[in-house]
């Protein structure tokens, strides 16, 4: 069993010691005062486990599932929650008032199975739980009294490749596996998933099929989606695995149903993904535009290209500014590629004379081309933005410490609606964050994804929050963010799931004959409702 490097934190982000210091956490509390003209907070001290007051568990646990079961108080708040703004918030703020009853650890399927019978006849919830790094709600036990308690299912034990087929460069893969331990166990044979979300080293394979994952890369292959040749899950019913294939036609696709069902159908334990060789060959380059619109459209001519740069990544000036990517006022757009099995000359050339016809200006220095495994794509502009989004979610929990709101919401949509989408989303959360007294706020806009049809755009938005009002501010402007995005024709996630946070919203966007029938296939699977009851589905 492979945990990620470092004691975890159980109230928030990573791993303890980890993330900005407390000297430099109160630097980071001056400069919010000076730009925003606002008063001087001190920063909230991380709550220790001897300080939670959690209730006692609610169930007994047969003695058949005592030894894959813990009641151990640091466990019990540890899977409370996943690592949101309202998570964070909580948990610095001593608030544990829902946890798990148990906590379990399966050791195989059988232990997961028995788990689920358990749960079933008892009518307990059952939480599937890969690595905790939700940020909408996912893995919490916000229950009905319809239920006795609560289980948090964690697969942390199911953590090995246990199967690599050369031939078709693919492998079979236990779910709770995480992804520094998973790229380990490929690396040897020279090969890689090529799937790196920013939760990347402390998410696990399961949880990334359980909510459509998208990676870090910008195109072609941008969600976990199009690495699955199979997938095998344990339900109340039984067994749910579908037959390994690279492409199939035959009806509607089992795979499909378990990807983004979020444990509301089963507990996903292993799935044949397929590989790629590990990239030896890289390039990149940095584009600066003076305006945005500019930038939007080099991103689409580069997505229509049939280029698929492995990075497109396009930062409006004051995102590029905020993550230390870059002080001079440009708009950017990152452009990388990467192969094992060809020089990438031709292709970074020519997505530089695309961007070349919408006005971008390339710095002498600014294209990087590298015929090794390690540089080349971290150099510059992209190596600063790499290492911002690498460290992004402490820099967020130490500014949820400091008193301020930060929240993110990404999308996607179609090119032709991209405009609107923008000015409708930027003016209804500014707006609502005024009015709800979280002001002065900034909001920034990224693309971490491009299709040739559209971007996936992500929002950022940082306020100042009243003190002891800042949840309910922060729920102001994350409705007014899903109502924008469902209003202007977007999706109310492109990668971040539905969990309970987006759910009104996802009601919105489903077409009611879909929800009829997942209602439907869920009570034929689950029919005691046991199974991440509230995500996707009522109860």
């Amino acid at each position: 069993m492979t945990d990620p490097p470092g004691k975890r934190r159980f109230w928030g982000w990573g791993v303890e010691g980890a993330g900005p210091s407390r000297a430099q956490q109160a630097k980071m509390g001056q400069t919010i005062a000076a730009r925003f003209a606002s008063p001087l907070r001190e920063p909230i001290d991380p709550p220790t486990i001897s300080e939670i007051d959690l209730r006692p568990p609610r169930v007994a646990v047969p003695d058949s599932l005592s030894s894959v079961c813990t009641n151990d108080p640091e466990e019990r708040a540890g899977h409370t929650y996943g690592k949101s703004f309202r998570d964070v918030w909580r948990g610095l703020h001593r608030d544990f008032s829902q946890p798990p009853d148990v906590v379990a650890i399966p050791r195989d399927e059988h232990d997961i199975a028995s788990l689920l019978d358990w749960c079933s006849d008892a009518r307990i919830a059952a939480i599937p739980y890969g690595g905790g790094s939700s940020v909408v709600g996912g893995v919490e036990c916000d229950l009905d009294d319809d239920y006795g308690g609560a289980v948090s299912i964690d697969l942390r034990a199911l953590d090995r490749v246990v199967e690599i087929d050369t031939e078709s460069r693919a492998a079979r893969v236990q779910a709770g596996v995480y992804g520094p331990a998973l790229e380990d166990q490929l690396r040897p044979h020279g090969l890689t998933l090529r799937h790196f979300p920013q939760s990347f080293e402390f998410s696990t394979l399961g949880g990334w099929l359980a909510t459509r994952s998208g990676g870090h890369y910008a195109t072609l292959h941008t969600h976990i989606d199009d690495f699955v040749e199979s997938i095998r899950a344990i339900t109340p019913r039984g067994v749910w695995e579908s037959r390994r294939l690279p492409g199939s036609g035959a009806g509607p696709s089992p795979d499909r149903m378990l990807l983004g069902s979020e444990g509301t159908l089963g507990v996903i334990t292993e799935a044949w993904m397929r590989l790629q060789d590990r990239p030896t060959h890289r390039a990149s380059a940095t584009a600066r535009f003076s305006t945005f619109t500019g930038g939007v459209e080099a991103a689409r001519a580069v997505a229509q290209s049939g280029l698929y740069p492995a990075n497109c990544r396009l930062l409006d000036p004051l995102e590029a500014q905020l993550t230390g990517t870059d002080d001079r006022g440009d708009t950017l757009l990152l452009l990388a590629f990467e192969s094992a099995d060809h020089p990438l000359d031709a292709w970074i050339g020519r997505a530089v004379e695309c961007v070349l016809d919408y006005g971008a200006r390339i710095d002498d220095d600014a294209v990087v081309i590298r015929a090794d495994a390690t540089a080349g794509v971290r150099d510059g502009a992209a190596g600063s933005w790499r290492n911002a989004f690498v460290r992004a979610p402490y820099t967020r929990d130490a500014l949820v410490g400091l008193g301020m709101i930060s929240e993110t919401f990404e999308t996607a949509c179609t090119w032709d609606r991209f405009e609107s989408l923008y000015e409708t989303v930027t003016t209804a959360v500014l707006d609502t964050a005024e009015a709800a007294g979280a002001w002065p706020a900034v909001i920034t806009c990224r693309f971490t994804h491009v299709y040739p049809d559209g971007p996936a755009p992500y929002f950022t938005v940082l306020a100042v929050g009243l003190e002891g009002e800042q949840l309910a501010q922060w729920e102001a402007i994350k409705a007014a963010a899903g109502d924008a995005i469902i209003r202007s024709g977007g999706t109310i996630t492109h990668h971040h799931a539905v969990g309970r946070d987006h759910r009104r919203s996802y009601d919105r966007q489903r077409p009611e004959p879909f929800a009829v029938a997942l209602r439907a296939a869920k009570h034929a699977i689950d029919p005691a409702g046991i199974l991440n009851p509230g995500v996707l589905i009522d109860p």
